[in-house]
């Protein structure tokens, strides 16, 4: 039934992954793969679908229906990586005051349609991915909750190979959680800021008629930062704007070290480039004097020094001519894209580090467009608040 969240998948390949098996969470999370092909996705009927196909999944899974509020430890492996956070349900007060931060711009299309999916199902069918600093009470209740002999509500491994594994936190631990988590000063969004916004307005539509109430939250799974993995998110760019691969290699050598070099950039402040069947090494050089956190990250610098002068990419949120691999498809993707001739250049950057997410979210700061991939990734269907 779980399924890979929403907003990884088109609607071609939602409907792909959900033929023939009528329990996934997909014909929830993205119910247009059962109406016609031609359907708008944001059709009043897609809603009222969804829907209807989470009572079936209520029945049919069959979902169980917590008794009284519960707190969560969620485990994910992929391979010799491990990190296990805490799911529950957080405040959306805290995430309006900006206690629980957040580093990306939504775009309004993309929340009216969470929003929606939210009131028409009465029910938040994904999780947040939040992150928090060092806590020893949360770690001293995960180490009790996943000790030996302690059985989790499921474990199972995804088709992807990472292995999800849960287990309810009982007892005096739930209110050890709430402190821990108490006397924390903050929490981050690392993935899902439009779940997080979507809930936030659904929160408004509810509270004004209904006071308090379940939609005064949204449920999340909190990690600890430093177990967390950033990989890249890399660029592919359709063509080189009228210029040779030649005549694009001597205007970067005019301002910057080219070098031949690796697929992957070693270091801070390298971007590796593909370019006609070959791996260039891109020395972006020390930031202007006065940069903040985000100017400095390497996705600021190649945007301001190659990417804008001289491939003439002005916005990478509009331009058609710039596309993003995350870096967990590794860089045999770029060489494909850009061998096949579906692409020109590709660009692979080192990761954005879980310190600079947080520095710039403290400063009330954006992150670039497209400048972190988290992985593993939470699956939905495993937690459903219903409001």
């Amino acid at each position: 039934m779980a399924a890979v969240p929403y907003d990884v998948v088109s609607s071609d390949e939602a409907r792909a992954l959900g033929a023939g098996d009528p329990l996934s969470f997909l014909h929830v999370s993205r119910a247009e793969i059962d109406l016609a092909p031609e359907t708008d996705p944001h059709a009043d009927v897609v809603y009222a679908t969804a829907a209807e196909n989470l009572a079936t999944l209520r029945d049919r899974a069959p979902l169980v229906l917590e008794e009284e509020p519960s707190l969560y430890v969620y485990r994910l492996r992929m391979g010799a990586h491990m990190q296990t956070g805490i799911a529950g349900c957080f405040s959306i007060a805290e995430y309006d005051a900006d206690v629980i931060k957040r580093h990306e711009r939504t775009r309004p299309e993309k929340e009216d349609d969470r929003t929606r999916h939210i009131i028409e199902l009465r029910a938040q069918t994904g999780p947040v991915f939040l992150l928090h600093g060092a806590s020893r009470g949360v770690t001293e209740v995960v180490a009790r909750t996943t000790g030996a002999g302690t059985p989790p509500l499921c474990d199972f491994t995804a088709v992807d190979g990472v292995q999800h594994t849960l287990w309810r936190v009982t007892g005096e631990d739930q209110r050890a959680l709430v402190t821990a988590f108490g006397a924390m000063s903050a929490l981050y969004i690392a993935d899902g800021h439009h779940r997080a916004a979507s809930a936030a307005r659904a929160r408004q539509h509810f509270g004004e008629t209904g006071g308090a109430g379940e939609w005064d939250t949204f449920v999340a799974v909190a990690f600890p930062g430093d177990q967390t993995q950033i990989f890249p998110y890399n660029r592919v760019v359709k063509d080189l704007r009228a210029h040779t691969p030649e005549a694009l290699l001597a205007l970067l050598r005019r301002e910057l070290t080219v070098t031949r070099g690796p697929a992957m950039p070693v270091r801070k402040g390298e971007v590796s480039m593909f370019l006609a069947g070959e791996w260039f090494t891109i020395e972006l050089g020390g930031p202007p004097a006065g940069a903040g956190v985000a100017e400095q990250l390497d996705v600021s610098r190649l945007q301001d020094l190659v990417l804008s002068p001289l491939l003439g990419i002005r916005d990478v949120r509009t331009d058609t001519r710039i596309d993003f691999i995350g870096g967990v498809r590794g860089t045999a993707e770029l060489e494909m894209l850009v061998s096949s001739g579906q692409a020109a250049v590709a660009f692979a950057m080192y990761p954005v580090g879980v310190a600079d997410l947080m520095a710039i979210s403290d400063a009330g700061g954006i992150m670039p467009p497209k400048s972190t991939w988290f992985e593993p990734k939470l699956r939905d269907g495993l937690l459903t608040h219903l409001i």
